[in-house]
């Protein structure tokens, strides 16, 4: 058996054959590879009876044997670079087994390579970082293209797109190498270009040609090779000077093509700007704005020059400069000020018109109409501005009254022609200087004084007072007596007056029995030079007094026998008996007499009028046993206090009384004064009513205006015994009043010992007796009532 065995593997072996065949890639399923049979020279019905089959070792077979042709057919597709990725040549190795007997044959089939495969590079895009500071020939390495294909199949060559910078180096790959060189040709400007985009195509050598690309982006590195460039190297701006704080001047731009740090900008003045200017602006440092930091003055300067910097922030910093010109506009922010450059103050009253007062000058530190100004002062002084240029003169207009102004407080207000104007105010004091323009003024027209008589020497009168309305030693008054005589004397004899005050004193006591009225007339001089002066008249009226008792002129008695009268027994109820007639030397109400029956035998018979003084019966005598009745009357006036008399009278009760005439020579002798005086009386009310209605015909005919008054006028009376009132008669006449009435009043003054009282409005025409008279204090007559004559 192993002698046979032997035997059929050495026959196996003989008969063992190489057949080669050779396929491209990729051709279809049942293409056709070559012809077993006929290269084994078996007939192919024998391969199929013979049991021939083929076996790979790989466990795959791409091809497969038809047995009834003997044919070598593609079974699956075949994937050269799948089978054979690293080898440049790629061989199926197969086994032809064939049975009865068994004959092994190998069969090695290579599988062709066919252009399938386009190259690519490894990476679609490159990205390379170069900087601009790079030198012509540097040098920067690519990975080259892959092609799977073989032979003439795979990367054959390399082409560039155009570039002026770089060029593509193939000597490394001509001597196999896998890296490209890129070779850079001129120098790089990221400026111009940051960024430069090339095309690398690697073509293989199929036909046709295949080809894959990749893109390459270089990326252009800066380097800090630009200084930043503002846009303008002159920025020329307007600014008013009012300009808030923070205002923005301007807003700088400076740009640097450089890239990041190498290209930020920052802003900062330059060492050229000057330290005020730092002051009255600010620079931001990122934005470039350039805002009003300060207080800005046209009038201090009307330009300013910034010089600002911009700085990049590259490891060596380039700056770039650049000039701010800011031009002031001026705005109206200074409001003109007056200056007073002489001042003749005071000016004298009686100062001609054109008098300069004062000199004065204007400033405005603005500019232009800002800068005009105008002066005005108040109109209604006496007072006018002069101008010439900027100097103004204040002069005198019109006439001037130190007593209606002494000074004056000017204002002077400036004005300037801005929109809107702005002003200011000075105020001159001008002072008026006094001349003696004016005399001493006393109060009054006149002066009233009403003195009791029987006064102690010494004693005050009134004071007279006069002003002056001047100033210093022409305000000052002194004051004294003109010469005059009353009753035969000087004036001296009876007042005097203190020079320095106007007092007026008492030198006599007066008696109003013997002088009840007398005027005295007061000079009032000022010191000026030459000296002004005025006079005043001083109406002393001098008031009665109760010093002096009724006297009982009839009936008369004595100490040691009363007087004696008679009535009939017949006599009945009011029967007179007698008439006590008695008479006061006072006046007024100190010789109001009245009358009272102090004593009486019988007080319920007899009765005495109050006024009249007449005694009267109060009942018939009838049948009393009486023959004698005594009485007692007193007569007592209205002083403060009354002072009074007395006189008894003894009446006897007769059957028949003959007609007595009393001693009537006695009466009249002791009443001559009275009848004297009643007659006085008679004549002047006559002449005062006839001279009354004269005035009030002559008024009515002429048409008096409407409003025109009249002097007043008073008519005293006076009297002794039963008609010893004093009245005064006022006429007060106006056109048109309506008013013809006749108004009485008491002119004696206050009664007691008190102060003197003076009546201003009292005017006095004429002498005691016969004068005539203006009173503003009306009195009542003696019954306390006012009566009234009404003419027709």
């Amino acid at each position: 058996p192993w002698g046979c065995l032997l035997a059929g593997v050495v026959l196996w072996v003989e008969h063992r054959l190489q057949l080669r065949y050779s396929v491209q890639e990729e051709l279809p399923l049942g293409a056709f590879v070559g012809n077993v049979a006929r290269d084994l020279g078996v007939d192919p019905r024998r391969l199929a009876a013979r049991g021939a089959r083929l076996t790979s070792g790989s466990g795959r077979q791409y091809l497969e044997l038809e047995l009834g042709r003997g044919a070598l057919l593609v079974k699956e597709r075949m994937d050269r670079e799948a089978l054979c990725e690293l080898s440049l040549t790629c061989f199926l190795s197969l086994e032809l087994v064939i049975e009865q007997p068994i004959e092994v044959h190998n069969v090695e089939v290579e599988v062709v390579d066919i252009n399938d495969n386009a190259p690519s590079f490894p990476r679609q895009d490159y990205r390379l970082e170069i900087s601009e500071s790079a030198v012509p020939g540097a040098r920067f390495h690519i990975e080259s293209a892959h092609d799977p294909d073989v032979g003439t199949n795979t990367v054959q060559t390399y082409r560039l797109s155009p570039s002026q910078h770089f060029a593509l180096d193939l000597k490394g790959f001509q001597r196999g190498s896998k890296l490209l060189e890129l070779v850079l040709q001129q120098p790089l400007d990221r400026e111009q270009s940051a960024l430069q985009q090339l095309v690398l195509t690697a073509v293989d050598g199929g036909s046709p040609a295949r080809s894959g690309t990749a893109q390459i982006s270089i990326r252009v590195l800066d380097t800090n090779d630009n200084s930043p460039v503002f846009d303008r190297s002159t920025y020329t701006v307007s600014l008013l000077e009012n300009a808030a704080l923070g205002t923005l001047v301007v807003r700088l731009n400076a740009s640097d093509p450089d890239e990041g740090s190498n290209g930020e900008v920052l802003y900062s003045f330059s060492s050229y700007t000057p330290q005020k200017v730092r002051q009255l602006f600010s620079v931001d440092p990122h934005s470039g704005e350039v805002r009003v930091n300060g207080t800005l003055d046209y009038e201090e300067a009307s330009s300013y020059e910034i010089y600002v910097q911009a700085t990049d922030r590259g490891p060596v910093s380039m700056v770039g400069h650049c000039k701010v010109l800011v031009n002031i506009v001026d705005a109206n922010d200074n409001a003109p000020e007056v200056v007073l450059t002489s001042l003749y103050s005071p000016v004298p009253e009686d100062a001609r018109a054109e008098t300069v007062v004062a000199l004065m000058s204007v400033m405005d530190q603005d500019s232009g109409l800002n800068k005009q100004v105008s002066l005005s002062i108040p109109p209604d002084i006496p007072f006018k501005l002069n101008s010439f240029k900027n100097s103004y003169t204040l002069v005198t207009q019109g006439k001037l009254d130190r007593e209606t102004a002494s000074s004056y407080n000017i204002t002077v207000t400036a004005t300037d022609s801005g929109s809107p104007p702005l002003s200011s105010r000075k105020v001159i004091q001008v002072d008026i200087s006094d001349i003696n323009d004016n005399p001493p003024q006393f109060e009054g027209p006149a002066y009233s004084v009403y003195i009791p008589e029987n006064n102690p020497l010494g004693v005050s009168l009134c004071t007279v007072k006069a002003t002056d309305p001047d100033a210093n030693e022409n305000a000052y008054v002194s004051y004294s007596l003109l010469n005059g005589d009353i009753q035969g004397l000087p004036v001296t004899s009876y007042v005097s007056i203190k020079a320095d005050n106007g007092n007026i004193y008492a030198v006599n006591s007066f008696d109003y029995e013997k002088l009840r009225e007398f005027q005295i007339v007061v000079r009032a001089q000022d010191a000026g030079s030459p000296p002004l002066s005025s006079t005043v008249t001083v109406y002393v009226y001098v008031v009665d007094q109760n010093d002096h008792a009724p006297q009982i002129l009839y009936p008369t008695s004595t100490n040691t026998t009363a007087a004696m009268e008679m009535i009939p027994r017949s006599a009945s109820a009011g029967y007179l008996v007698t008439k006590v007639i008695a008479i006061d030397a006072d006046s007024g109400q100190n010789a109001w007499l009245f009358y009272y029956l102090a004593q009486a035998s019988d007080p319920g018979l007899f009765r005495v009028e109050l006024h009249s003084g007449e005694i009267r019966t109060t009942r018939k005598l009838g049948d009393e046993s009486f023959t004698t009745f005594n009485l007692t009357v007193v007569v007592r006036d209205n002083g403060e206090p009354s002072l009074s008399s007395s006189v008894a009278i003894t009446i006897a009760v007769v059957d028949r009384v003959s007609r007595i005439i009393p001693d009537t020579r006695r009466y009249i002798k002791s009443t001559r004064n009275y009848s004297e005086i009643t007659v006085y009386l008679i004549i002047a009310l006559s002449s005062v009513s006839f001279i009354f209605l004269l005035t009030i015909i002559v008024l009515t005919v002429i048409k008096i205006p409407h409003g025109l008054k009249v002097q007043p006028h008073f008519i005293e009376v006076r009297g002794n015994g039963s008609l010893t009132k004093t009245y005064c008669y006022k006429a007060c006449l106006t056109a048109g009043s309506g008013s013809d009435t006749f108004m009485f009043y008491n002119t004696c003054g206050p009664t007691g010992t008190g102060p003197p009282a003076v009546v201003a409005e009292r005017h006095l025409t004429g002498q005691s007796g016969s004068g005539w008279l203006s009173c503003t204090q009306s009195r009542r007559i003696d019954d306390g009532t006012t009566s009234t004559l009404i003419l027709f």
